[in-house]
Parts: structure tokens; sequence; C-alpha cells
């Protein structure tokens, strides 16, 4: 089997070319930088069409991530490989299966989230990328992909959840927003699984979630922990955690730079979000990795 796996210098295509190499595949990594195994064929997610030339399936992972403010150039940047390159990349396949890695951010936020069925609303996302991320998986359900919708990828490697997590320690503080609410949160490992299970599966959405949520406080404590950080936890009403973060996008504007705080990131910590996975469990995909696993190989 011949695997196609673009985005694979990143976190999450990382995960799913090493996994793949480790299953006996050929792998060939698409993308800026090589991968971590197989061979690498160069492609800017933002311009031109992938060499797919002999691939058997593909797994389209590359993605710009991050929460550009309303309207700036990082916002248009992001359009261009989450939504263009994605129609890009659906010609180059021709025909071939696609695996498409979105998110749980297309989900409408001003829907109750408590139990998430891949037939959720999509619309009213609260930054750009959830806004492309959506525009996106559409093409890729219109052209017969199998799209697969994690939230909160955490694992060895990552360079975004964790790490902006711990960067907000103040002072041995950490400020949340509201009170503690359950949320899913997806290892690396079970989201590598279900790509390289999925072309197998019949084209549409599915969630892709750790077996059961956790209790977002007692998470973050123990994230805290196996980093060796002393902070304490203390809750920020919502209604000044969310003046906050309209304050800062709003300064994002006028700067063009990222907000330190945004709605969407007040809004993904501060109401329950669980996704149901019983459609991906249906296709015989079984999510084996926790936090708990994560966090005691952290810490050796």
């Amino acid at each position: 089997m011949r695997i196609a796996v673009t985005g694979a210098s990143g976190f999450c295509g990382g995960q799913v070319a090493r996994a793949a190499a480790a299953g006996g595949a050929s792998v060939v990594c698409v993308g800026r930088r090589p991968g971590p195994v197989g061979e690498h064929r160069f492609w800017d997610a933002a311009r031109g069409e992938p060499d797919l030339a002999g691939a058997d399936f593909v797994v389209h992972c590359a993605a710009a991530v991050g929460d550009p403010a309303p309207g700036s150039r990082a916002e248009a940047a992001m359009r261009a490989v989450n939504v263009d390159g994605t129609a890009r990349l659906l010609r180059a396949a021709a025909g071939r299966p696609v695996v498409w890695v979105s998110s749980a951010s297309v989900y409408d936020p001003r829907r109750g989230r408590e139990r998430v069925t891949e037939d959720h609303p999509r619309a009213g996302q609260l930054n750009a990328y959830g806004r492309t991320k959506a525009a996106g998986e559409a093409l890729a359900l219109a052209g017969g992909a199998v799209v697969l919708r994690p939230r909160a990828v955490y694992g060895p490697g990552d360079t975004q959840l964790l790490p902006r997590l711990l960067s907000r320690v103040r002072a041995g503080t950490l400020l949340l927003p509201g009170p503690d609410v359950p949320l899913s949160l997806t290892a690396v490992e079970n989201l590598a699984e279900a790509c390289l299970a999925a072309p197998g599966w019949p084209p549409g959405a599915y969630n892709v979630a750790d077996a059961a949520p956790y209790g977002r406080d007692a998470a973050i404590a123990a994230v805290l922990r196996a980093h060796g950080v002393r902070a304490r936890i203390r809750h920020l009403p919502l209604p000044v955690a969310g003046a906050a973060a309209r304050a800062a996008q709003s300064l994002a504007r006028l700067t063009g730079s990222e907000p330190a705080l945004s709605p969407y990131a007040v809004d993904q910590l501060a109401h329950p979000v669980v996704l149901d996975v019983t459609r991906a469990r249906s296709r015989g995909w079984t999510p084996r990795r926790t936090l708990a696993d994560h966090l005691r190989e952290l810490r050796g």
C-alpha cells in the first residue's frame, strides 16, 4: 500500500506518516518540508497541485492553523491553504480515496454541544480557522472524501494546544473562563489510527475523539503537574472573559496580529463540547489512547 500524507512535517501528519510506515506501508510525504519517513514530494498547499502519482490513497493533514484577526492577511492566507488548497488537492487526487482531516471547530457554537453528532449544524464559526475548515470540508464531502473531525488534538510533538495552555500561566495562576465543563480531547495516536482505517469507510463525516470526555479543570491540572508547573486554577467570570476577548480582538484588527485572547478561545474552554464517536466506532475504530497515557509517558 502506498499512502500519500500531506502536511507530514507537522504534528498530525507526522504521526500519520510514522504510523503508516510502522504498519508496513510505503509513505509519500507531500509538503514544503520532508516528513519523518518515506519519500518527500514538495507541495505548497497555498498554490499549485500536489504530485500524488502512484499513491493508493491520500490523507490530507496539511492546514493553516491559528486564530488570526478577522480581515487580516493571515486570514486570507489561511483560506488559500484550507479552502483553495483543498480544491487543488481533490483535482490532483483524480478519484483516489481521500481522507480529509477537519476539526470540531466547524460545529455551530450557538447550539448546545453536550453531545455533538455529525449532523450538528455547521455555521456561526467564531474564527477564520473554523470558517475555512468548514468551507474546505464542504468541498471534500462533495468530492466523496471521508472527513474526520477531531477536537483539541494533543500528544508528542504538539506545538499548539498544550504549549498555548502552559503559556497562559501567570504568577502561579491560570485563569479559566467560567466553571468546570466536560470536554472532548483527541489523542494524536487515536486520530492517526482513524486516518489509516478511514479509506475503507463510506464517504462522509466522522467525529474522532478519545473514548470519554474529560473534566476541564482536572485535565488541565494534570497537564500542569506533568510539566512540572505549579499553578492554581482560578475561574474568571464568563462575562469578564468575553469582554476581554472582544477587546483583544478589536486591538488585533488594528495591528493585524493574532489576538492574545479571542472569543473562539473563550468558547472552546467555557462551554461543554462532547463529541459522539458512535459513527466511527461502528466502522471498527476504537480510541485506545488517553490523556493519562500521554502524561505518564511525558513524566518518564
